[in-house]
């Protein structure tokens, strides 16, 4: 299942700009990968890791502004339809396979 993470935060003052810049740090720091600007996503195992990432969402969204969350399985990601570009043009290491190293 993947969480996909739409914003619109307020930034016509330097409070609002700290807060938009916090929050996309917050991201960042969850593991959300950036699609497109002021849209994230990030791979989740289960309904009860997206419930987790949900209520952290909401702990930490700013007070102003337009902040959503969409769930999707990964067929559906997967089935996303590029109209303009290329999926290699904003790909990043986006699995959830391990890596293991010895």
């Amino acid at each position: 299942m993947r969480l996909i993470v739409f914003f619109d935060l307020p930034v016509n003052d330097y409070r609002r700009q700290r807060a938009y810049r916090a929050f996309r740090k917050f991201l960042i720091h969850e593991g959300y990968l950036m699609m497109q600007e002021s849209v994230y996503s990030k791979l989740v195992l289960n309904e009860g890791a997206s419930a987790a990432a949900i209520a952290r969402l909401r702990k930490n969204a700013p007070s102003q502004g337009l902040v959503q969350v969409l769930k999707v399985t990964e067929r559906q990601f997967s089935s996303m339809v590029y109209v303009t570009g290329r999926k290699a043009e904003c790909e990043e290491v986006d699995t959830m396979e391990s890596l293991l190293v010895i």
